[in-house]
């Protein structure tokens, strides 16, 4: 993953790492928190990447609307969060995010998952569709390869190679799987 960049949204990378942008669609005045709250980081992040009074109104009420969201979400992301495209929150209570970590496109997280640090071990980096359990926690600077499987749970303290399952306290791997869908 060392050769990837996650800025904002804009996810550089092989096969797969195309954010699928539908999984964070809202409609209009449907009521689907984590997707509002995803989609008031994102108009935080692009009015953050442009100068000038609209802009900074814009992100004024950006910043409001990011707000309200993360409490009635429960869930601590940071605005500026390097995110890839098409994050998926279904449970977003309890979620919370170091403002470093790295999160791939396509990801899934569940209610009360942290990515989060150990000291000075660095922060945790997701790679892309990675699936990780509820309660799970990924300390430390570890990276978590493609397609990765984290379970409910697990506290993950060392690097997850792509497409393996890891469960437990602390994660270990239980099964290696590939897909048909992935080319990696």
């Amino acid at each position: 993953m060392a050769d990837r960049e996650v800025k904002g949204g804009d996810v550089r990378g092989g096969e797969g790492w195309q954010p699928d942008w539908s999984r964070e669609h809202k409609a209009t005045l449907a009521w689907q928190p984590s997707r509002s709250l995803m989609a008031s980081i994102r108009a935080y992040q692009a009015a953050a990447a442009k100068r000038g009074p609209i802009a900074g109104i814009a992100r004024r009420i950006a910043v409001l609307r990011y707000r309200f969201w993360s409490v009635v979400t429960g869930a601590d992301i940071p605005l500026n969060c390097a995110i890839g495209g098409g994050l998926l929150l279904p449970h977003p209570n309890g979620v919370v995010v170091y403002p470093k970590a790295e999160i791939g496109p396509n990801c899934l997280l569940f209610q009360q998952v942290t990515l989060g640090t150990r000291g000075n071990r660095g922060v945790p980096r997701l790679g892309c569709w990675v699936e990780v359990g509820a309660g799970a926690k990924i300390l430390g600077g570890v990276t978590i390869g493609d397609y990765a499987v984290i379970g409910a749970n697990a506290v993950v303290l060392d690097d997850v190679p792509a497409h393996t399952v890891v469960v437990g306290i602390p994660a270990r791997p239980v099964e290696r799987r590939v897909d048909a869908d992935t080319k990696d």
